[in-house]
């Protein structure tokens, strides 16, 4: 009994010391500032993942700008292009060619099937 005696007293002078208060406080404020907050560094954290995500998309769409830009300075230049997309595209044709699609789907045939009973 002796020693839960001392233990007990251990812990009601921890308890109602004041670094025990400011270190509860300390923790419970570092908590809501990191974890609980709306503005806690969780979040920012996840913020600059954003960012770093959608600066790697801006870069994505600028690229594809500048390609596109590319292509209209060429078609505005070389009448040959115009009708090098129109062929590609939107399968234009001249009045004395014809063109054949090629399908390079990966696709399984369909089994013929015959609705007719056997006899």
């Amino acid at each position: 009994m002796k020693v839960l005696g001392t233990i007990k007293t251990y812990v009601l002078r921890v308890w109602h010391s004041v670094i025990f208060k400011y270190a509860v406080v300390s923790i419970v404020g570092v908590l809501l500032v990191g974890f609980l907050d709306d503005n806690s560094m969780w979040s920012h954290i996840k913020n600059l993942q954003r960012i770093d995500e959608l600066m790697a998309e801006k870069e994505r769409y600028n690229a594809e700008f500048r390609r596109d830009q590319a292509q209209i300075k060429e078609l505005d230049r070389n009448p040959k292009a115009i009708e090098k997309i129109a062929r590609e595209r939107y399968f234009m044709k001249a009045d004395n060619e014809d063109i054949f699609i090629l399908s390079d789907d990966d696709r399984a045939p369909k089994p013929i099937v015959s609705h007719e009973a056997a006899e």
